[in-house]
């Protein structure tokens, strides 16, 4: 009889990581890939899916077609929205089975070892979730275009925005402004603009560093942002208390 693999997938806005066990629940192989938001992109998140699949077979020295030997939990962000979970359901996967659920509910899982409790997620995005005898409770996790307040695509978005006023002398300069054209490579407030013109969540996450290493030399625009994003968390865990 053939041995049947099972592969746990966590796929967040930046990345995508899956973790391979045999019957036993020995881990033999890992893999990483991309992006696996299922809201922002959906087929660019079932190549990260698969993408991490193979890695983690390949790994283990397994051939790639012994996917259709591997039962996969998946947890996504984006898959809490109804129409999101009903697209990524209809995926005709490679897959012996798979169980579909959110990033934060095996995050829940993962940090309780199962049991009832809560966690905030700060990512790419930001979101909160518990569960309690079974009912779940989701907070935030709205998308980077109506949320995820306090996560790293938020941050990176609101310091582009605050350095733009500065550079047209409508907000205080502060040393983050010149930090951002220099790593963005731009001269000039409308370089930055055509810069970051469309750019995905993953883009303005990959500028929250920027905005914690000013906030650690105090810079005032940093220092502003990281507390707006801090107060927001905070006001998730205060009601997350009660469950």
């Amino acid at each position: 009889m053939q041995e049947h693999f099972f592969i746990g997938v966590d796929g967040g806005g930046t990345k995508c990581k899956a973790l391979l066990q045999n019957h036993k629940g020995e881990i033999v192989g890992e893999g990483l890939s991309g992006s696996a938001n299922a809201a922002t992109d959906l087929p660019v998140a079932i190549k990260s899916i698969v993408g991490a699949c193979h890695e983690a077979l390949l790994a283990a020295a397994l051939p790639l077609e012994y996917l259709r030997f591997c039962h996969v939990g998946m947890g996504l962000a984006g898959v809490n929205l109804p129409s999101i979970r009903h697209n990524m359901l209809q995926w005709q996967h490679p897959f012996a089975s798979v169980h579909l659920t959110t990033d934060l509910h095996i995050a829940c899982l993962g940090a309780h070892d199962g049991a009832d409790g809560a966690v905030i997620i700060t990512g790419t995005g930001s979101s909160a979730f518990a569960v309690l005898n079974g009912e779940q409770l989701n907070l935030g996790g709205h998308g980077f275009t109506a949320g995820d307040k306090g996560g790293g695509a938020w941050i990176g978005r609101a310091a582009t925005q605050v350095c733009l006023e500065a550079m047209d002398d409508l907000a205080p300069y502060s040393p983050l402004v010149d930090q951002l054209k220099t790593h963005l490579g731009c001269k000039d407030a409308t370089a930055v603009a055509e810069k970051v013109n469309g750019a995905p969540a993953v883009f303005f996450a990959s500028l929250a560093p920027l905005v914690l290493d000013a906030a650690a030399q105090q810079d005032v625009i940093a220092t502003a942002i990281l507390q707006d994003a801090a107060d927001y968390l905070s006001k998730l865990a205060r009601r997350l208390l009660p469950h």
